[in-house]
């Protein structure tokens, strides 16, 4: 017996995402967004700290921002690669304002860069392969041990870690912006690992450039969370490395995962390239929620 699928049906296969799709990413959507909003406003009610207040909101910004391009593109594909770059422009400004306000916590950039010296036990003359495990030395994983050596706590390893950030909202931002330029030639193809697609290339380039930056990051963390134990630090880096890091790694996965052919439930297969930014809509409620529980406690210490 043949049976014949109606009038609704044909409704529901005729948008880019299926109806239960948009309505769940949607909710989610909205519960970010309040949570977002009411840390933003409790910061804006205590501001008395501006220099690290302001660096701080520019992250919590990052939330809103990534839920609402992610669900216009869940909604309407053909704006994902826009949506994309905007994300991307803004992800890397959030990654330097998260940097400035580590930076600003300790105090400024010179007052950091005198701790870091006092660290580092800047006036020793001594070498740093005859004394390793003297403290302020900072000692390199597998297989980055072969390659550079050890880093002493100090304005060089200051400048290091700045231009670890920096490098990533650079090849961040140009990415972004070859992008552009590759979609409107057709060659960029979002989420297809093929050798004439631009997208695997670039793949490549970010996840080096990410990995270097998130490596600086740790060494930074490392070296000052002791100093910087009253804002609670590793609650904020995690809750960034989650949003920055993972969300991008995870689309990564993903493209992977369809090239492979691994994804073929019905449900991957009716979401198809906006997987990632059903995805993304769903676990941004849980981000505000880490962004609520690690940082609000910033307005109680201002007040």
């Amino acid at each position: 017996m043949k049976i014949e699928l109606g009038y609704p049906y044909q409704v529901l296969s005729s948008y880019p995402a299926p109806l239960w799709a948009t309505a769940i990413a949607g909710f989610f959507v909205l519960l970010s967004l309040s949570l977002s909003m009411y840390l933003i406003f409790e910061h804006l009610s205590a501001y008395k700290n501006p220099e690290e207040q302001k660096f701080l909101l520019g992250v919590i910004l990052m939330v809103p921002c990534y839920a609402i391009e992610s669900y216009v593109s869940l909604v309407n594909p053909s704006l994902s690669v826009d949506c994309g770059i905007l994300r991307d422009c803004y992800e890397a400004l959030a990654m330097y304002c998260f940097g400035r306000y580590l930076t600003a916590c300790l105090g400024g950039e010179q007052r950091t860069i005198e701790f870091l010296e006092r660290e580092g036990g800047s006036d020793s003359k001594a070498s740093l392969l005859e004394n390793p495990s003297e403290k302020g030395i900072v000692h390199h994983h597998f297989p980055l041990n072969y390659i550079l050596k050890p880093w002493r706590l100090g304005k060089e390893f200051y400048q290091i870690i700045k231009l670890g950030i920096f490098q990533y909202m650079i090849i961040k931002t140009l990415t972004a912006i070859l992008s552009v330029f590759l979609e409107a030639f057709g060659v960029y193809c979002d989420g297809e690992f093929k050798w004439g697609c631009g997208y695997p290339y670039m793949t490549v380039v970010l996840n080096f450039s990410a990995y270097w930056a998130l490596y600086c990051l740790v060494h930074f963390y490392t070296a000052t969370k002791d100093e910087l134990a009253h804002i609670k630090p590793l609650a904020k880096f995690l809750t960034f490395k989650s949003i920055v890091f993972l969300t991008w790694w995870q689309g990564v996965i993903i493209a992977l995962l369809y090239t492979m052919g691994l994804l073929r439930s019905a449900i991957a297969q009716q979401l198809k390239s906006s997987i990632q930014d059903f995805i993304i809509c769903i676990e941004h409620r849980w981000v505000s929620l880490q962004l609520f529980t690690s940082m609000c406690s910033l307005r109680s210490r201002t007040n």
